[in-house]
């Protein structure tokens, strides 16, 4: 019924497009504008007419630092459920840092409650949760004080494990860097909301690259023994199958961003990196591209690469050595509002310590002068759960 009831209203956009609403008015169709070859492409058109103001802002946020701003401490944090409370989200609030990142699920666009809504060409649901999460006292309270970065995963994209074949990304991506003020920036001027920011001077530069692993990701590969440990939901797809978690675009951008100069990169996915023992949504689920992301870092010569990472409703911390040219590190901090669990037993063989299921957030603090970056998971209080104190010179720094 879903199936036929998408299929319906997007050959509906081919009407849609013909006669669209503005602001001023209904206006009539451009008769010099080809005919739209799909009902995909008539439906973003009519999404080109939707009004700005029809679209939730969240409120005014504090600038970004400054080239020269020394950056010695962020904090990370995922899945907060926008219709939920978050007293972990103003326990963060109530931190000192440089910068912000939330990376991901930072509402739950694609349900109402515990019921999903999905299949609306007008991403109603998606819409009305970034409005309620600019209502939310503990997110207004982090927006005034902390500069932010964000990345998007799949409940704020609108379509939960969804990727490249959701038919309203298009939508989506502008209901996103509208809300978050990105519209007028470089990633508002590109298909993807993928972006970068350096700063700090040469010597003490901190590099932030935002990944998008959900505009261009081809599809999953579904698991052949529903809810097994290791093959919960998927299974990593075969070498020899199509797989593509950024795209051409992003891929060339990430090259490009590598070589940018920076001393401390921190590479925000807002799925998994590292793992690869579980069977939810991560880069282990397209083995081919998980190499191609750590070959990019070792061709590129590439130091000081972290990444960090959300999605998981656990906390983790990873390290291996062998997958970069240095150790690779991983931080994982999920969720801010909406845990499953108390403990896990999952035990990845890169994992330092348990995982840590509770509601938490990340912190990473740098310590130029002792030389070290520590990626610190803690729990909704403020206290610290898990921790992993890097020397620079582990992770290619000199």
């Amino acid at each position: 019924m879903a199936v036929r009831a998408v299929t319906g209203l997007l050959a509906g956009a081919l009407m849609l497009s013909a006669c669209v609403t503005q602001e001023g008015g209904s206006v009539l169709p451009n008769i010099f504008e080809p005919a739209p070859k799909s009902a995909v492409e008539a439906l973003n058109r009519y999404y080109d007419d939707v009004p700005a103001s029809s679209l939730p802002r969240a409120p005014e946020g504090v600038a970004l630092p400054g080239e020269d701003a020394v950056i010695s401490r962020i904090l990370v944090a995922s899945c907060n459920d926008e219709e939920l409370e978050s007293p972990t989200l103003a326990q963060l609030a109530s931190e000192e840092a440089d910068l912000f990142l939330m990376i991901g699920d930072n509402v739950y666009g694609d349900r109402d409650g515990r019921a999903y809504s999905i299949n609306e060409p007008e991403l109603d649901e998606l819409r009305e949760s970034f409005a309620e999460l600019a209502t939310r006292e503990e997110f207004i309270a982090a927006r005034e004080k902390f500069p932010m970065m964000v990345a998007w995963d799949d409940h704020d994209y609108g379509a939960n494990d969804s990727g490249k074949n959701f038919p309203f990304k298009a939508f989506a991506e502008r209901i996103h860097e509208t809300f978050w003020g990105l519209d007028g920036e470089d990633v508002g001027q590109w298909p993807g909301t993928y972006y970068a920011r350096s700063f700090g001077p040469e010597g003490q530069r901190v590099q932030v690259i935002v990944l998008d692993t959900r505009f261009f990701r081809s599809d999953l590969t579904p698991t052949d023994e529903y809810g097994a440990p290791g093959k919960e939901r998927y299974i990593p797809t075969p070498a020899d199958e199509p797989q593509d978690m950024l795209g051409t675009e992003q891929w060339t951008w990430l090259e490009n961003r590598l070589q940018d100069p920076a001393d401390i990169r921190f590479i925000v996915s807002s799925i998994q990196v590292m793992p690869t023992v579980h069977g939810w949504e991560a880069w282990s689920t397209m083995p081919v591209e998980r190499q191609r992301l750590f070959d990019l870092v070792k061709s590129t010569e590439a130091g000081g690469v972290v990444f960090l990472s959300g999605d998981r409703h656990s906390g983790f911390v990873y390290e291996e050595r062998g997958a970069l040219p240095y150790a690779a590190n991983e931080l994982t901090a999920s969720s801010l509002n909406l845990s499953f669990a108390t403990e896990s037993d999952e035990r990845d063989t890169r994992q330092i310590g348990a995982a840590f299921p509770p509601e938490n957030y990340g912190a990473v603090e740098i310590d130029w002068a002792g030389k070290t970056v520590s990626l610190i998971l803690k729990d909704g209080e403020g206290k610290t759960a898990r921790r992993n104190d890097i020397a620079f010179s582990d992770i290619g720094v000199d």
